[in-house]
């Protein structure tokens, strides 16, 4: 473990404390590349234009040449909380400017597989529908596409994912529009954008063109900035990178919610999950509200997801949220036994090798598909390792098949890895996509050690020994005047996350007693700068020397009314 400090430029923090930003900010804001006050504007007129998302325009042509002609539009979603929360601002946002008849089709992960497949596309035909909207997937679904094409539909895709590469050059699906920052042409700077805010923008780009019909009037148009609550929840629970366009999106959907201007089935899920709307964070987002929408995607039925972001009956959106609430429960208890089991499994793969592999594979067969993702963000954050999981296929006629989803490092592109791998091995892939830091893939059972090879083989190639060894980067030590819980209050009601990271800190503190407490979690007592103080390491039962440099996060502990201040243990670096 290496615990490292970010540098401050100390012009650029000046400049924010002149500007009147709390020195604390300031420094924090400095590290993160913010070098003006106009940077942490985050008022919606300084939201990039929706004119420069390519095919935003013609998607909004399409759209309301739709509903001017009465057709029936039909959604088809994703089942994970981006893919939800697209599909609830689609729905939301197209009857607010007009269509009568909306319709989705979420997939089914252990039936149907991810994206917009032909039986799917043959689906939304049945329903009667005459265009198919994708949200949060499509860029990769050629044949989908192909047969939606075929049997009369018109397709419109809006995706955030990166294009599928054929022979190193890059394939598009024959849509009639797509709209993805990701595709070939589109300078729209926010790359990372999610695919709630694609579909967001896309709504921006229909309203601008029905005003220029004469349906709307700058007066009385309607308000989509009410569906940034959704956003906000898509884009923290989606991980992608909080550029200065999606920490807008982001703050606008907070400040919303904290003022009680959310949908009944957000408010319900916050109640569900014991947290208060009235001081929401982006840290709600990720760790309380996403899990449970990604719950009902994992082990049940996405629609539950669906239905709780549409509904606006308060009764409702109750149940449905004690529901998802249950799955999830059910989710961590499989999660706990997967992770465990694969943890040894892991372990094992160092144990016996004088080297440790410098990528992970596991495979069980009575691991479940829906959580071999957060499987494998466990074991890549545990090991800081490229870690993939594999669970068999539970679709029909596929048992042969394993379905894989992995998690990487810093300088470790995984669909790249994946995409040299199916260069390198044809056939050991039949399918595969993603992201740099998250991908997925299928394989079939008898070549699984093949690709662990040829995964392993790539890392090798790739990452070298500082690549591999964990760094924590932080703000530093903290000053003492700064542990008050109107600072930390203060802190978590600004905007964190990828690629803008929560603050932590590092420094040497004395350990004047430790325990562990529940199964295993370490609950200390420190001494910093002189002061004790609480602290807890969660997951951790090793036992800490009297001196150590610890990186930690600030956070205020409730308990019988009471509000203290505790140190959350990041990492260690302990001291000879």
């Amino acid at each position: 473990m290496k615990i490292t400090t970010r540098d401050v430029p100390p012009r650029a923090a000046w400049a924010l404390e002149q500007a009147g930003v709390h020195p604390l900010l300031a420094r924090l804001y400095a590290a993160r590349g913010v070098g003006s006050k106009e940077q942490l504007d985050d008022g919606l007129a300084l939201l990039l234009p929706p004119a420069g998302l390519k095919g935003a325009v013609d998607a909004a042509v399409l759209l309301a040449d739709a509903i001017a002609k009465n057709k029936r539009l039909c959604i088809v979603a994703d089942y994970d909380c981006d893919g939800a929360t697209a599909c609830a601002v689609a729905i939301r946002g197209l009857r607010l400017l007009g269509a009568k008849h909306v319709s989705y089709i979420v997939p089914d992960r252990v039936v149907d597989g991810y994206g917009l497949t032909a039986p799917i596309s043959q689906r939304v035909k049945d329903s009667g529908a005459d265009v198919l909207i994708t949200v949060d997937n499509g860029i990769a679904s050629f044949e989908g596409v192909a047969t939606a094409k075929a049997l009369g539909l018109q397709v419109l895709v809006t995706d955030h994912h990166l294009p599928a590469l054929v022979n190193g050059d890059v394939q598009l699906p024959e849509a009639d529009v797509i709209v993805n920052p990701n595709q070939p042409g589109c300078t729209f700077e926010s790359k990372s954008i999610a695919g709630v805010g694609v579909m967001f923008y896309v709504l921006l780009a229909l309203r601008a063109e029905l005003r220029a019909r004469g349906v709307f009037t700058a007066q009385n148009q309607p308000k989509v900035d009410n569906l940034l609550p959704l956003v906000a929840l898509g884009t923290v629970a989606d991980v992608v990178k909080l550029d200065a366009n999606n920490r807008r999106l982001v703050a606008q959907g907070l400040k919303r919610i904290r003022a009680g201007v959310l949908p009944a089935g957000m408010a319900a899920l916050f109640a569900a999950a014991g947290r208060k709307p009235q001081t929401a964070s982006s840290f709600d987002f990720g760790f309380a509200l996403g899990p449970r929408i990604n719950a009902a995607g994992r082990l049940s039925d996405m629609t539950l997801g669906i239905e709780c972001l549409l509904t606006d009956d308060a009764g409702r959106a109750d149940e449905l949220a004690r529901t998802l609430d249950g799955i999830n429960r059910q989710r961590r208890d499989l999660e706990g036994g997967m992770r465990e089991q694969a943890f040894m499994m892991a372990e094992s793969l160092f144990e016996e090798s004088d080297d440790a592999p410098p990528a992970v594979c596991v495979f069980d067969p009575d691991f479940h598909e829906g959580v071999v993702g957060i499987v494998a963000s466990r074991l890549k954050d545990k090991l800081h390792r490229p870690s993939f999981v594999f669970a068999r296929s539970g679709a029909a006629g596929k048992e042969n098949e394993l379905k894989g989803s992995g998690r990487s490092i810093a300088g470790f592109h995984l669909r790249d890895a994946l995409d040299l791998i199916a260069k390198r091995q044809p056939g050991v892939l039949l399918r595969f996509g993603g992201h740099a830091m998250a991908a997925g893939c299928t394989i079939l059972e008898e070549r699984f050690d093949e690709f662990e090879t040829a995964l392993s083989q790539v890392a090798a190639e790739w990452l070298d020994a500082e690549a591999l060894t964990r760094t924590i980067t932080t703000d530093g030590a903290l000053d003492p005047n700064y542990l008050r819980l109107d600072l930390i209050d203060m802190l978590e009601r600004e905007v964190w996350g990828q690629g803008f990271a929560a603050p932590s800190f590092s420094e040497e503190v004395e350990v004047l007693s430790q325990r562990i407490v529940g199964q295993n979690h370490l609950s200390l007592k420190l001494k910093h700068q002189g002061q004790p103080i609480d602290a807890m390491w969660f997951g951790h039962t090793e036992q800490l020397p009297p001196k150590v440099k610890l990186a930690f996060r600030l956070d205020a502990a409730e308990w019988n009314g009471r509000r203290t201040i505790k140190f959350l243990i990041e990492g260690v670096e302990s001291y000879v």
